[in-house]
């Protein structure tokens, strides 16, 4: 039973000692039926609690799962995309350098957006 419940538990015996009721049955009865109520609330939300907590945890160990997939997929990507670009510019300079002066002063020349394809 929680500390807090046990002492409030306490102070109603005492209160009922002062006032001289302790020995009626009825407020026997019903500082039981609190004392009940309160260790049951208090145990209940602690279960509550840790049930939520429990819930918590396991929602953040799904995320983290997937966000370390993710991850990892993510480094994939990037790493071809670094191949594909190396080899790309590798390309590039061959051809640039096989190009006649005349194709190399073209590719100097900002592109042209392709004309609007009329599909009517």
């Amino acid at each position: 039973m929680d500390h807090s419940i046990s002492h409030q538990k306490e102070s109603l015996f005492k209160y009922l000692e002062l006032h001289s009721l302790k020995s009626n049955y009825e407020d026997s009865l019903l500082l039981n039926s609190i004392s009940y109520l309160q260790s049951c609330c208090g145990s209940s939300t602690v279960a509550i609690d840790n049930k939520i907590e429990q819930a918590m945890d396991l929602v953040k160990s799904h995320l983290m799962y997937a966000v370390r997939e993710e991850v990892e997929v993510l480094k994939e990507q990037i790493k071809e995309l670094i191949e594909k670009n190396s080899q790309l510019e590798h390309e590039n300079n061959i051809l640039k350098a096989a190009a006649s002066p005349e194709t190399l002063t073209l590719l100097s020349q900002p592109r042209q957006p392709p004309p609007p394809s009329s599909s009517s």
